[in-house]
């Protein structure tokens, strides 16, 4: 019973992220429309870093749907250039904090 719970949501949950990674690029589109003096950029990283989110994501459904074989390195690299990019932003945000 346990393993059959845990198959299904392992199967399902990639397809929840995607909805609400949707909300959430939809709240950045509505950011970057806003007339503001304020420095958007640490958030523009942010949003790439979601954007290489949303793409992995594709990837893992496509891939577990047997739409596509992706290799096992390429999400390790998608995991570093989201990492890579939060940590751009926080020194991006440090550095606007400074200003």
């Amino acid at each position: 019973m346990v393993e059959t719970l845990a198959y299904c949501i392992g199967r399902v949950a990639p397809l929840y992220n995607l909805v609400l990674v949707i909300i959430v690029i939809f709240l950045f589109l509505k950011l970057f429309k806003t007339k503001t003096k304020k420095n958007l950029t640490p958030w523009k990283y942010l949003f790439a870093a979601v954007l290489v989110y949303v793409l992995e994501e594709v990837v893992t459904v496509f891939d577990m749907a047997g739409l596509i074989n992706a290799p096992k390195l390429i999400f390790p690299l998608f995991e570093m250039v989201i990492i890579t990019l939060f940590i751009y932003v926080l020194l991006s945000q440090k550095e606007n904090t400074k200003k």
